[in-house]
């Protein structure tokens, strides 16, 4: 077994810095929040865990014969992953949003530059490039949510007053995610094709830069706006 894992981490930790530095988390920690923030961000959290269940499919669908140990683990993430999309139109509904016109990715409720471009980057690697690319993202999405997801969940919901029904995507996703951090560091740690390895944190690398795009373009207001 390698220790592919702590590599990934040591290589990926310039682009995490710099997407942890976007302004929206010092804001958040200053408790200068609005609803307009909250429901643009889950807006495009949507429209990337929407593809989630899909690109994990067509990720499976590219593994050869030799990866079938990891279409197995492909297998427990797709039931895993199952519906949480629905769980973010239901916190928009709960906030005030329009969970229509996100669904059907129009008005307010449309896809930004930065998810559009990360998701159609995703789907190319899995079917031009390496397939593996897409634990990158996995990298990305459940390193950040055990990292910093709990404490934000909560910086929000204090801050907004939101009720837990508000709160089902990111609250639950800072908790799930512990449990997935380590299936997924013993996944990495059986991967020891140095291509493979490359695909990954080249894709982690790109996401973190996407993801930190969007969070970067959040509307953000002053404490005397949200008063």
């Amino acid at each position: 077994m390698s220790d592919f894992f702590q590599t990934l981490q040591q290589h990926t930790l310039q682009a995490q810095q710099h997407m942890l530095q976007a302004p929206v988390f010092e804001a958040c920690a200053r408790g200068d929040i609005s609803r307009e923030m909250y429901i643009a961000f889950l807006t495009q959290a949507f429209h990337h865990v929407k593809h989630t269940v899909p690109l994990l499919m067509a990720c499976g669908g590219r593994l050869t014969a030799d990866d079938e140990w990891l279409r197995e683990a492909i297998a427990e993430y797709i039931e895993e992953e199952q519906g949480h999309h629905e769980w973010i139109l239901n916190d928009i509904r709960e906030c005030g949003g329009n969970a229509r016109d996100v669904r059907l990715n129009q008005q307010e409720g449309k896809v930004g530059q930065a998810i559009e471009l990360m998701v159609a980057f995703l789907y190319h690697q899995i079917d031009r490039h390496n397939p593996m690319a897409l634990f990158g993202m996995v990298w990305v999405l459940e390193g950040t949510s055990v990292g910093v997801g709990g404490q934000m969940a909560q910086l929000v919901k204090t801050s907004l007053d939101l009720p837990d029904t508000a709160m089902s995507y990111l609250t639950s996703h800072s908790v799930l995610d512990q449990e997935h951090i380590k299936f997924f560091e013993n996944l990495m740690n059986k991967v020891d094709n140095p291509d493979d390895q490359q695909a990954i944190i080249d894709s982690a690398n790109m996401v973190f830069s996407l993801y930190g795009q969007m969070l970067r373009e959040l509307p953000l207001v002053s404490v005397s706006q949200a008063a």
